[in-house]
């Protein structure tokens, strides 16, 4: 068909020459032959093209890839030099890669001033722009005379520039570097003679370009992730460091902490004591040796065991309450007896100590367990001797004091001045002894067990005017006035013991007060909370006295009731508040002696306050008198 129109074409023009079909056929093949070879070419280049990719797309060393790009270019083009020339901050710049023909210098290496580059140059490349030079001679060039001559002393007839854009058609690596950044130049040159570059020429030039400018961005990730790596091994190294310093750290803590408990299990192993830690849980966490000589169990057994499992159900319903106690944050003593493991009942002194962490939380607590079966064993052969002694006293002691009596009225004759002194003084200390013997025979009763404390509804104005009576002769004898502030406060004790309590307390304030003083007896209500808290501080808040009886029936009624009875004598010591209620202890035994203390008094009132579950203490200022307290159930009325 084409041939036929060509051929109409031709004879309907008259100024066409007639050709040949021989001759149309030969051009025909020709023009074949050169498609093909073009097409043969553009394959060839488009492998060569794709093989240089697939190295740069391989290697991660940007020399390689700068130094592979320049080689294949040059080969694909069959240009007589290529180049890669990058563009350096301060607008000056220098040939980084080189691929030339032997006959032609090499500009490798070469630093060219910012002139040769200008920055309008730089900007025009940061934009995309690419110059392809068929004859830089040609005025159409537009190339300044004086660049043409400096182009000319390096043989370049033509050149082919492509710019190399940082971070083109690639992720950012670093924010501080702009998109589209110049960071470079692709050049081609022909040396030997001027050159058209064609389109396909170009477009292999740009992809190149590209190419390398993602070489580049993998470049600098690779060196950023080196930097990381650099970095994040350092971090390990250092981390690797202080984990292995704190192994070290810990073994040795662990070596110390197991020098440092196998010298307490030496020390805690040789004392005939028991002594074991229990947690939160009530379970053994460390025994010594004596639970084993005791209990027959060894430590390894008791460790991680409950203390019910321990002790059997019996024992630990006893100990218990303690426990709860010692876990609620507060030290325990108390004494009980358990059973060893020969069936022998001995007596203990247990003490627990709370375990508290830095948050004042309970952890657990230290057990102490003592054995006093040899000492309760004393106290009971003490007790029956003394019991014996009073018991073969008084009878004796009664009489001889009603023989004194008698003889001090004068019935039976009267006696010189000095014997009738001397008799005075006989009477005196008998008075002393018997009530000495009275005293050690009511504590001893007490302590026994043999008192059962009768307790009922009392009026505690009836119990305070009571004890005022019996004292009023002892007072006036010494010259002291006795307050009484009785307030109708119904209690739940025994009577008696009450007023005894009340009358030793008072006997104690009248024998250690000046003639012209006055000792105040007062009662008032309180709540158990707050009379813990004072008798543990020695410091009660007192309610506004009232003189006279008056009736309480419009006041709630608390748990307690708090007695005081107050004095203006010399005062006690601050160390000898709570010793002054053990048995024999007083302030200032010679002053004591010419009192006629026996130093069991406040041991009794203690014995009978706690009888009923009740608190004494005592308060006192050298030199302004003493103040002593105790509480007992009020009550409860429905």
């Amino acid at each position: 068909m084409t041939s036929q129109r060509q051929t109409q074409k031709g004879a309907l023009s008259p100024a066409s020459p007639k050709t040949s079909p021989k001759t149309s056929s030969k051009a025909a093949s020709k023009r074949r032959d050169s498609i093909a070879d073009e097409l043969r070419r553009q394959r060839q280049r488009v492998e060569l093209f794709a093989e240089v990719t697939l190295k740069i797309r391989q290697s991660l060393q940007l020399k390689e890839i700068l130094r592979a790009t320049v080689t294949e270019v040059q080969r694909i083009l069959q240009a007589d030099r290529v180049l890669i020339y990058q563009v350096l901050p301060d607008g000056t710049g220098k040939p980084i890669s080189e691929a030339v023909l032997p006959a032609y210098p090499e500009i490798l290496g070469m630093e060219f001033p910012e002139e040769v580059f200008p920055k309008e140059y730089q900007q025009l490349y940061a934009q995309g722009r690419v110059r392809a030079i068929a004859d830089v001679r040609d005025p159409a060039a537009g190339l300044a005379e004086c660049l043409v001559e400096f182009i000319e002393q390096f043989d370049i007839r033509a050149k082919l520039i492509v710019p190399i854009l940082q971070n083109l058609n690639s992720p950012q690596i670093n924010a501080s570097i702009p998109e589209n950044q110049l960071w470079g130049l692709l050049i081609a040159h022909q040396c030997s003679q001027p050159r058209r570059w064609d389109d396909f020429e170009l477009e292999l030039m740009q992809q190149l370009a590209d190419q390398i400018s993602i070489a580049l961005a993998q470049a600098q990730l690779l060196g950023h992730l080196e930097e990381l790596v650099e970095m994040r091994t350092a971090e390990l190294r250092e981390a690797n460091h202080s984990l292995q310093q704190e192994i070290n750290d810990r073994m040795q803590a662990e070596f110390a902490l197991r020098q440092s408990e196998e010298q307490l299990r030496l020390i805690t192993n040789a004392l005939p004591v028991l002594i074991a830690y229990v947690d939160d849980q009530q379970r053994y966490r460390f025994n010594n040796q004596a639970y084993a000589d005791w209990l027959g169990q060894p430590p390894s057994q008791i460790c991680g065991c409950h203390l019910q499992t321990v002790w059997g159900e019996d024992c630990y319903h006893r100990m218990s309450p303690y426990v709860e106690e010692a876990l609620s944050g507060r030290a325990v003593v108390y004494e009980t007896e358990i059973k060893i493991k020969t069936g022998a009942i001995r007596s203990v002194n247990v003490t627990y100590i709370p375990h508290l962490d830095e948050q004042q939380t309970v952890k657990g607590f230290f057990a102490l367990t003592s054995d006093i079966s040899e000492r309760k064993a004393i106290e009971r052969m003490k007790d029956e001797f003394i019991s014996v002694v009073s018991h073969e006293l008084r009878t004796p002691l009664t009489s001889l004091h009603s023989a004194l009596k008698i003889l001090t009225t004068g019935r039976l004759g009267t006696l010189s001045t000095d014997g009738q002194q001397m008799l005075e003084i006989a009477d005196e200390n008998t008075d002393r002894l018997v009530r000495l013997v009275n005293n050690v025979l009511d504590l001893q009763r007490i302590e026994s067990g043999e008192v059962r404390m009768e307790k009922q509804s009392c009026n505690a104005a009836d119990l305070m005017i009571q004890a005022i009576e019996s004292m009023q002769p002892m007072a006036q004898q010494h010259e002291v006035i006795l307050s009484n502030h009785p307030v109708d406060i119904l209690i739940w004790a025994d009577s008696d013991y009450i007023v005894q309590a009340l009358t030793n307390l008072l006997s104690n304030a009248i024998k250690f007060s000046a003639p012209g003083d006055t000792v105040w007896l007062s009662v008032e209500y309180t709540d158990s909370a707050q009379s813990a808290k004072s008798s543990g501080a020695r410091s009660v808040i007192p309610a506004a006295r009232r003189k006279g009886r008056k009736s309480a029936k419009s006041q709630p009624i608390p748990a307690e009731v708090l007695f005081q009875v107050r004095d203006q004598g010399q005062g006690i010591p601050a160390d000898k508040l709570e010793s002054i209620f053990e048995r024999f202890q007083q302030v200032d035994s010679s002053d004591s002696r010419r009192k006629g203390g026996t130093g069991l008094g406040l041991t009794i009132c203690r014995k009978i306050i706690e009888q009923h579950e009740g608190r004494i203490w005592a308060e006192s200022k050298l030199g302004e008198g003493s103040t002593f307290f105790f509480t007992v159930p009020a009550l409860q009325q429905r």
